[in-house]
């Protein structure tokens, strides 16, 4: 059945937009260094000791913005679906449990998501090779930078399928995105506990694993509780 359900809300999103934005996100973070080392390669080149970490450094410095601007946009457009097409209510009068509904949300945005992450990584990794940046390609590196930011943002995500899969006006989840995007976009300043610095990386241990696990963990348990809470309201 959750099969099914999977499938069924892929070919809901076929048309919509979301796979366009799948690829515009880590087309979009890799292009804006095309823009960078277009102008000025050489200054560039000359800064740096490691041509390909120094590159993969000025990649991963826009994917947290980037990619909790994408978790916003996607549940916010999944949820508008179901709620447009008064779905929601349709799907739930199936003999079908609200928490495979939930979970089939679920598994669709984060499957976007980790297409997104993998696209970013072949973009950065064939732009890096049409740069001519040396032969040393840090091939674990540009896994870590791809993928880490990937699993610590899951937090996110299911916080933002949360509110999206709850609120029938689509200005809530989206205004408490937008603070998301902010504080992403200052994380420097914010304490370690939170979630939207986790992107980042950052850390007072200088341990990136301890975001991903972080993560991993905290994402499973706010996963858990918005499926619980999706479950015992009333669809309208």
């Amino acid at each position: 059945m959750i099969r099914t359900l999977f499938l069924t809300d892929l070919l809901k999103i076929k048309r919509k937009g979301l796979w366009f934005l799948t690829f515009l996100g880590p087309f979009g973070v890799v292009a804006m260094q095309m823009v960078n080392y277009g102008v000025r390669k050489d200054y560039l080149l000359q800064q740096s000791d490691n041509d390909w970490e120094y590159y993969v450094q000025n990649v991963s410095a826009f994917i947290p913005l980037a990619l909790v601007l994408g978790i916003v946009i996607l549940t916010s457009f999944m949820a508008s679906i179901e709620n447009e097409t008064n779905a929601w209510k349709q799907l739930i009068s199936l003999p079908v449990s609200k928490m495979r509904v939930y979970l089939s949300k679920f598994t669709v945005l984060a499957s976007l998501l980790l297409v997104s992450s993998f696209l970013l990584m072949v973009f950065a990794l064939l732009y890096g090779i049409f740069l001519d940046l040396g032969e040393g390609i840090p091939y674990v590196e540009l896994l870590k930078q791809s993928f880490y930011p990937y699993f610590a943002s899951l937090p996110i995500l299911a916080l933002q399928l949360w509110i999206a899969a709850v609120c029938q006006n689509q200005a809530i989840p989206t205004s408490t995105g937008v603070l998301g995007v902010i504080l992403t976009y200052s994380a420097f300043t914010l304490p370690d506990w939170m979630i939207w610095k986790w992107p980042t990386l950052m850390n007072d241990w200088n341990e990136p694993l301890v975001n991903v696990l972080l993560g991993i963990g905290v994402g499973c348990v706010l996963y858990i509780a918005g499926m619980i809470d999706f479950t015992r309201r009333d669809v309208k």
